[in-house]
């Protein structure tokens, strides 16, 4: 095996133990959890033909990221591995509870609503803390492989629970359907109890000069108030946040929680049609990741993720103008290159910049920059049965746009300028 990984320096991750099962773990929760958005937003849109109640459900998935700060702040504590395989548990049960509603026939839209509301209480923290974890379990030197191999967990899961999902709901039903989704959280769940700790040494405590007692580690809160100041006195990790904050509140909506309103509404499609297009943009994403981990190594991070960025948003205008659904699953595709380019520039940017005793506080507050997401989603529900779906979109659109150059012309001398720290091809560890 370790001939095969000198040769073929992308699977070099592998080589580590503790990524060969976090990977399918990963794997696992990111495909059950796609297939529930999907499943349940088609449902909650059927049911009520309400797009301000369908940016709701959207918006809720996500109430949990005040929290994630928090979670990650815990994970530093007692190890992420710990409260990982935890979170993975509570989407299993919640799952169940779905599963329970719709063998009984009392699945309702309010259900849906409720049930999304508490899985939306930790679901952010996920990407996060799988990211600290593999930045603290993983060998520096293949750290990017395993960002762009880690990245396409969460893209193929796009396409196969958009897929998938759809397929199994119009052949079986929901009940099938959500059967499958409690099985493939379980998965996911008991193998992440397989991955290293990532737990990082505990520091020695201080000899006091008169030999008493040590004072006390200080507390979760004052950590994570350090994590925060950790980033407002790097420019480069504070340009990195406005980022992702802006394309939270600007890109991902349309491509996220507006997309079963796109596929019904505009290009009149079915649940499967609907399927297709969210596949094709996780298709762009996942060649995206394919290629970050391949060749991200030998990018500059700060430019890398203002350029990819630039062309997200240019492939989203082109989306939206076109009324043919080739031609939009086309520019899906593009914009999902583009966007994981981007997000996968802007993680190797933290954990290249960040000391490895701040990685899960750090990860933890850049899932704060999710929360924006539900607010654009809530935007646009508001404004599209006012002014419309294209006039709407496009309006989000050019303010991030705009806004995305505002930042590389206020950071260009972290991000841009080649000798810059957020250029840099180094780790820090």
């Amino acid at each position: 095996m370790a001939g095969t990984l000198a040769r073929a320096p992308f699977l070099a991750p592998f080589g580590t133990r503790s990524f060969r099962f976090q990977w399918p773990a990963d794997l696992c929760a990111a495909w059950a959890l796609e297939m529930e958005t999907l499943v349940l937003g088609w449902f909650v849109l059927v049911e009520t033909g309400s797009v301000m109640t369908l940016t709701v459900f959207g918006a809720l998935q996500f109430i949990g990221t005040l929290a994630s700060p928090v979670l990650g702040t815990l994970g530093d504590r007692v190890g992420l591995r710990r409260v990982l395989a935890t979170m993975r548990f509570a989407y299993a049960l919640l799952a169940g509870v779905i599963l329970l509603l719709a063998a009984t026939g009392q699945l309702n839209v309010f259900a849906v609503l409720c049930v999304a509301g508490v899985a939306g209480m930790i679901r952010p923290s996920d990407i996060g803390m799988r990211t600290a974890l593999v930045g603290a379990t993983v060998p520096p030197r293949h750290l990017m492989a395993a960002m762009g191999i880690s990245r396409t967990s969460m893209d193929s899961a796009k396409v196969a629970g958009a897929l998938v999902g759809a397929g199994v709901v119009a052949v079986f039903g929901m009940v099938a359907a959500y059967a499958a989704i409690v099985l493939i959280h379980l998965a996911g769940a008991l193998l992440t109890l397989r991955v290293d700790a990532g737990r990082h040494a505990p520091i020695a405590a201080p000899t006091m000069p008169d030999g008493g007692a040590p004072p006390p580690p200080p507390s979760p809160w004052r950590e994570l108030r350090a994590g925060m100041a950790y980033i407002w006195h790097s420019p480069r990790l504070l340009a990195a946040m406005c980022v992702a904050a802006l394309v939270n509140l600007s890109a991902f909506p349309l491509t996220g929680g507006l997309m079963p309103y796109t596929a019904r509404e505009v290009f009149h499609l079915d649940q499967t049609g609907l399927g297709w297009l969210i596949a094709s943009f996780a298709i762009g994403a996942l060649i995206g990741s394919l290629l970050m981990g391949g060749l991200g190594g030998r990018l500059r991070p700060g430019r890398t993720m203002l350029g990819a960025c630039v062309a997200w948003y240019l492939c989203l205008f082109g989306f939206v103008a076109t009324p043919h659904v080739g031609l939009a699953m086309a520019l899906l595709v593009g914009a999902g290159i583009a966007q994981s380019t981007s997000m996968l520039a802007l993680a190797m940017l933290l954990l290249r910049s960040v000391d490895q005793r701040f990685r899960g506080r750090i990860m933890g507050v850049r899932m704060l920059a999710i929360y924006p997401l539900p607010l654009g989603l809530l935007f646009a529900g508001t404004l599209i049965p006012r002014i419309g779906y294209v006039w709407t979109v496009d309006l989000m659109l050019a303010c991030g746009l705009l806004l995305t150059l505002a930042i590389g012309v206020a950071w260009r001398d972290e991000l841009w300028r080649s000798e810059s720290t957020g250029n840099t091809l180094a780790l820090r560890v």
